[in-house]
């Protein structure tokens, strides 16, 4: 299959092509000692974060709660389940099809009753079910995670906690991606009464012409 498209709709999805093989969509994506079934047809999955999934997992600290709230068909998840010792992992997506995919992929990585699979908005399940009970908030759609921000806060326990942060943001040679999303988040932030601090940032990879998709590690302080 041959990628025809950009990244378009609310599921993040690529039109696709045949060329020649298997005509399917089905893989099985090996990472991290984890075992991902993804349909790419249906559902949103890049390879290029395996450092970053990686990367949030060391981080982890025991008995911790995280609140996952794009988790497709549940990478950031798995691989948190399978090298930290994390208490519980709640796993949201709006495509039910993720969520599919994501319920095999607990069962291959034989992580039942850590990593929890829920079908919905993430504002919506969260107000309903998951106000204040995430150490860690994990927010990884660029598209959605400065107009999600206010959720996520809402997820952290009211002792505060840390958010990854992931955004797109463009840049010319003079300016700092890096700092341009710090400054824009600030403000945010700031305007919402929330201490914090951000202590990492860095650029997970390039998405286009002067174009960077960012992370920033950000602890808040209620």
């Amino acid at each position: 299959m041959a990628q025809t498209s950009p990244v378009h709709g609310d599921f993040r999805l690529r039109k696709l092509e045949y060329i020649a093989g298997e005509n399917k969509t089905t893989t099985v994506h090996k990472e991290s000692r984890c075992l991902f079934f993804v349909n790419v047809g249906e559902c949103y999955f890049s390879s290029r974060l395996f450092y970053e999934r990686m990367r949030i997992a060391k981080q982890v600290r025991k008995g911790e709660v995280i609140v996952n709230m794009f988790a497709g068909v549940g990478c950031f998840s798995i691989v948190i389940a399978k090298h930290s010792n994390a208490e519980k992992v709640y796993s949201i997506d709006i495509n039910s099809f993720a969520v599919q995919n994501m319920q095999e992929n607990v069962r291959l990585n034989r992580v039942y009753g850590k990593v929890m699979p829920i079908f919905g908005d993430a504002k919506e399940v969260i107000e309903k079910t998951l106000c204040h009970v995430a150490d860690r908030v994990i927010m990884p759609l660029p598209e959605k995670t400065f107009e999600y921000l206010p959720c996520a806060l809402l997820a952290l326990q009211k002792a505060g906690g840390w958010i990854h942060y992931y955004d797109f943001e463009h840049a010319l040679k003079n300016e700092d991606p890096i700092v341009k999303v710090k400054l824009k988040v600030a403000e945010k932030l700031g305007s919402l009464g929330v201490d914090f601090e951000i202590p990492f940032g860095r650029v997970t990879r390039t998405t286009g012409p002067n174009w960077y998709q960012i992370v920033l590690d950000i602890k808040t302080l209620f």
